[in-house]
């Protein structure tokens, strides 16, 4: 549920705007970090840290947006891949204080939130499950506001919605923003109930796997990447179970889903069977 809330801070971006980011790996370590690190050096208590986590992922996400919205299609993916690599640079860059590759641990003891042990697994569970819920009523709020409906129409022609007087640009720069803190407030929750924070959380590989969540679930649908982030976790279990070749499996299922549904998972019941599904 922690990384379904990552995989729809990607589909707000990617399947409600357009935009197609390659650097969400960024956002989401940058909450991971700015919780871990103010709990690790700074010794703060796991609220004020996750708030510091929301904080990091929202400046760097403003910034992001900043410069690579000067860029359009092809050349601002390139260009928030590009943000994403720095990111994980920066994270080996001073490894003194973030250990690199090797990452640090979030002492069992210090995660405890109101009195409530986050590292005991049915506490965990709830604390994700609260999160998850969350993060789903408010991005069902953003999509059906004017605002969310706005982003639409900049997806489908972005020409025609400077036409008719919108700030299309600031418009985007808020959805970068909205889009960041959700994938920072996943990368924090990871931090704080796994009680891990590691470089590998900052490759691009964390960028990818958003993408292919959104993709598989449905892009533009408010249930999607959690669908589509609990097929991918439940198909490489399945398949790992019947062979050690199970990525060669998983890829044949995945490019069979994409040729034969590729509006994703929900994408396509929706559009086939059932209008009425978020």
């Amino acid at each position: 549920m922690v990384l379904a809330v990552f995989a729809m801070g990607y589909n707000l971006l990617f399947g409600y705007t357009g935009l197609l980011s390659l650097g969400h790996a960024l956002f989401f370590s940058a909450g991971m970090y700015g919780l871990g690190l103010t709990m690790h050096l700074g010794g703060a208590s796991p609220a004020p840290a996750f708030l510091a986590g929301l904080v990091v992922a929202l400046v760097v996400s403003a910034i992001v947006g900043f410069l690579a919205l000067r860029t359009t299609g092809v050349a601002f993916m390139i260009v928030t891949l590009m943000f994403a690599q720095a990111g994980y640079l920066t994270v080996l860059y001073f490894g003194s204080y973030t250990r690199g590759d090797e990452g640090f641990v979030i002492q069992q003891a210090r995660r405890s939130l109101l009195g409530i042990d986050l590292s005991d697994d049915t506490n965990r569970y709830f604390a994700a499950l609260i999160l998850f819920a969350a993060a789903l009523l408010i991005t069902g709020a953003i999509v059906r506001s004017g605002f969310g409906r706005t982003l639409v129409a900049i997806r489908e022609n972005e020409q025609r919605a400077t036409m008719l007087g919108y700030d299309v640009h600031r418009l985007k720069l808020i959805a970068v923003v909205l889009s960041g803190v959700l994938s920072g407030a996943s990368g924090a929750a990871y931090a704080l109930l796994f009680g891990y924070a590691g470089a590998t959380f900052a490759t691009v590989q964390y960028s990818i796997f958003p993408l292919l969540w959104v993709l598989l679930g449905g892009a533009g649908t408010t249930i999607g990447p959690l669908i589509g982030a609990i097929f991918m976790f439940y198909l490489i279990d399945y398949a790992s179970g019947l062979t050690n070749a199970y990525l060669l499996l998983v890829g044949v299922v995945l490019v069979a889903l994409t040729l034969f549904a590729p509006q994703g998972i929900v994408g396509t019941i929706r559009a086939r069977w059932s209008r009425w599904l978020p």
